[in-house]
């Protein structure tokens, strides 16, 4: 499995488009702070977005298409799927 995901620092703020093979682990990694990086240093922990693949090719262009998208469009794909910006990651626990 492998998931492209979009964080937020809170509702309209900063974006972080990302791409991993475990979900669940990352999102943590990204809200504990334990990876230097853009997200720490801005806030960037809450879960917003993501979309699971099968097949890694697909997954990473998803990402490079996302990370070319302007940010309005980001924001509209989070609002269309997630209208009141809701963390997701507590959905991800089993």
């Amino acid at each position: 499995m492998y998931a492209v995901y979009i964080l937020a620092s809170r509702r309209n703020g900063t974006l972080y488009v990302g791409v991993t093979t475990d979900l669940p682990r990352r999102v943590f990694e990204h809200k504990a702070g334990t990876v230097p990086g853009f997200t720490r240093k801005h806030g960037v922990k809450q879960l917003m977005h993501f979309e699971i693949f099968d097949d890694v090719n697909n997954a990473i262009a998803r990402e490079k298409q996302l990370k070319r998208w302007r940010r309005q469009w980001k924001i509209e794909l989070i609002q269309d799927g997630n209208p009141d910006w809701h963390d997701l990651y507590p959905e991800l626990s089993p």
